[in-house]
């Protein structure tokens, strides 16, 4: 069996060295640019040159996070990273932008892509995508129960990287637009304000019902290792070196001895933990248990530890296996070759041996002088000596030559070895001109207005009874199915779901999650990308006009100028009205209460600490938290430019509101009561 990889977080050279020295086997980083953690300290390009080299020779693999959408402009800067990446030779690139995923595959084919857990994949179909499109691995999202994680692991042709430790986000990773919408800053391109981690509650709630505590399955990992999982990967790039340091060492001791020493556990959960950790998803046990908070007395307990963990990584690991080869003979040079599992040798020579006038030089007392590696990463998997009778060498002197010898291997270790990059084209940005936008309309149920008979198409939820689907039909309606962002533990009740919709003759779907793109593709449907899908830019939507989408809404972070500026062939759309969805989350807040779904007699809300709601809808398996106001364009329609659709989005509106909203877009009237223009007009950092 494979060994599982123990992948660490790396904010700094500091944490680097700290995860090295402390047992992992990879490490995972960003650089200044175009990483998910922009708060970190990240590496610039000499940083990221001494990481590489460093982890080599240290025996550990460098994997770097490119793992942010990019905009237009951004495209060639991002490709130049990926090109010194290149000739670094790091290990893999983890991204989540679909259109810098296939342009990486094409400049660079041999580079290792990692589909990021920013690509909300939590599902075999989503794997089996990515894997199409040639990635090597995907990181899963953390909200998956261990069964969850076994049945897609079962049926992955890649690799696949699990989340072990670390930070859990309320929302699925890739799907939260909260700090953009309420402040500019996107999760999405590693900007995210927490807003999370500040006070909101619902009736009988925690009071902080949107900050979970800290994921830790640490005890698991022989478990996820027997299934097949890959990689193991311990959240914390804006961590301290010590936290990194004491989590990687619980891993690794869990790994190779089936537990991890207790007292380790407590200091790893004093150093930083909100309030202690949990295991819900993994255990498919959600709740008010899974909630908490960093109070005052976890960040005084951290203080304390701090000196005691630094212990882990004061020295080098001795861990990389070398073997030495000693050669004694009698009016020869007396050499010293050392050689690792990769192929890597180096030799060093000193002056003739003496003739021993007392006690002569054995191979035991050699290789005793030998395997004293100390202050390096190597130990001496095997020592083989051939000395003739009768001859001695001083211990200094073997001393010099082990010295020198690793000394020579580290810098054969050290070299930079490139992967091949070359230059491809890209999708030029052009504008394209068109009429007057066709309208789209979603609804969370079925009850639509006669007034949408107009409407190119409309969006119903895919689990609607058969019914009423039969009577939109019936009425007149062009008709298709959305599927559920969220899929947890549902994906072949969706496929069953989708070969009913096509014997009622509806063969067209809305899908805001590229697993639910591959399984309507693999059933011949027709595919409208969702939102969820973040297309950002021309590539991307190149990307998925490739992968076999018919259509797609562009992500609702760009401008309207960014929009009008995008090129390729993709008809594209945008919500241009709707309470825009803020978070989609598999824990539902609105249970905190202690009652259960059943008592959701109307749509929950959760309230932040300025007294603002926002209101709660269940879709699929999930809860999507909605905006406090909804995005309204209906005066604003001819400033939209570059585009083939507009969608109005209904969630919490009344049939009446509906219909008011269409008779707006259909005038172009100013919209009444309170909205917003979303961000439109201001955009993201």
């Amino acid at each position: 069996m494979k060994g599982l990889e123990i992948l660490a977080p790396a904010g700094s050279m500091q944490a680097l060295t700290a995860a090295v020295r402390a047992g992992a086997d990879a490490v995972y980083l960003g650089s200044h640019r175009f990483s998910a953690r922009t708060s970190a300290h990240n590496f610039d390009d000499a940083e990221l040159e001494e990481a590489v080299r460093y982890c080599h020779e240290n025996g550990a693999a460098v994997h770097l996070a490119v793992n942010t959408l990019v905009r237009c402009d951004e495209i060639r800067d991002a490709m130049r990273l990926i090109e010194y990446a290149c000739s670094l030779g790091v290990d893999a690139l983890i991204m989540q932008d679909m259109g810098l995923i296939s342009l990486t595959r094409r400049c660079c084919p041999e580079m290792p892509v990692h589909a990021s857990t920013q690509l909300s994949v939590h599902t075999a179909d989503g794997v089996l995508l990515l894997a199409e499109m040639g990635l090597k691995r995907v990181v899963l999202s953390r909200e998956l129960s261990f069964e969850e994680i076994k049945e897609i692991t079962s049926k992955s042709p890649v690799e696949i990287e699990v989340f072990v430790h670390g930070a859990l986000c309320m929302c699925v990773s890739g799907q939260c637009y909260f700090s953009a919408v309420l402040g500019s800053r996107s999760g999405n391109r590693g900007a995210c304000a927490q807003p999370c981690r500040l006070p909101f509650s619902v009736n009988g709630g925690t009071g902080h019902d949107l900050s979970l505590k800290d994921l830790s399955v640490i005890e698991h990992l022989r478990e996820l290792q027997e299934i097949g999982v890959a990689s193991a990967k311990i959240e914390g790039r804006m961590k301290r070196p010590e936290y990194v340091a004491a989590s990687v060492a619980a891993c690794r001791q869990s790994l190779d001895n089936g537990n991890a020493d207790p007292k380790l556990t407590e200091k790893l959960k004093a150093v930083f933990s909100r309030s202690g950790f949990t295991s819900g998803y993994y255990d498919g046990k959600t709740g008010p248990e899974m909630f908490g908070i960093r109070t005052g007395e976890d960040a005084a307990a951290g203080a304390k530890v701090f000196p005691e963990l630094h212990e882990l990584y004061k020295r080098e690991r001795q861990h990389v296996p070398v073997s030495f080869d000693l050669k004694v003979r009698k009016g020869e040079s007396v050499s010293l070759t050392v050689s690792d599992s990769d192929g890597n040798s180096a030799s060093a020579e000193a002056g003739m041996p003496e003739q021993a006038l007392r006690v002569a030089l054995d191979s035991e007392r050699a290789a005793g002088s030998l395997k004293k590696t100390g202050g390096t990463p190597y130990s001496a998997a095997a020592v083989q000596c051939e000395i003739e009778d009768g001859l001695t060498v001083p211990g200094a002197v073997l001393n010099s030559l082990r010295s020198e010898a690793l000394t020579k291997l580290s810098d054969k270790r050290r070299k930079l070895r490139p992967t091949g990059y070359k230059a491809c084209e890209m999708t030029e940005t052009s504008r394209r001109s068109f009429g007057k936008p066709g309208i789209r309309a979603r609804f969370p149920d079925c009850d639509v207005p006669d007034g949408f008979l107009d409407c190119e198409l409309i969006y119903v939820p895919l689990f609607v009874p058969d019914k009423k689907l039969d009577a939109l039909l019936e009425r007149g309606f062009a008709a298709a199915v959305e599927i559920p962002r969220g899929m947890f533990g549902a994906e072949e009740k969706i496929r069953r779901r989708l070969e009913r919709m096509q014997q009622l003759g509806i063969d067209e779907v809305l899908a805001g999650n590229i697993g639910a793109v591959q399984t309507a593709l693999q059933l011949g449907m027709i595919v409208h990308g969702g939102f969820g899908l973040n297309i950002f830019n021309t590539c991307s939507a190149e990307a998925f006009r490739e992968i076999g989408l018919e259509d797609a809404e562009l992500s609702f972070e760009l401008t309207l100028k960014q929009i009008s500026e995008l090129g390729g062939e993709l008809p594209r759309g945008i919500i241009s009205y709707g309470r825009l969805p803020l978070m989609l989350t598999r824990n539902c807040p609105a249970q905190n209460d202690g009652r259960g779904c059943k008592h959701c007699r109307t749509a929950p809300v959760i309230t932040d600490r300025k007294g603002v709601s926002f209101p709660m809808q269940c879709f699929g398996s999930c809860t999507e938290i909605l905006n406090s106001v909804p995005l309204s364009l209906a005066d604003r329609q001819k400033e939209i430019e570059n585009v083939d659709f507009t969608v109005l989005r209904f969630t919490t509106e009344t049939p009446e509101q509906r219909a008011k909203v269409l008779s707006e877009y259909i005038s172009g009237s100013k919209p009444e009561g309170t909205y917003t223009r979303g961000l439109y007009y201001r955009g993201v950092q």
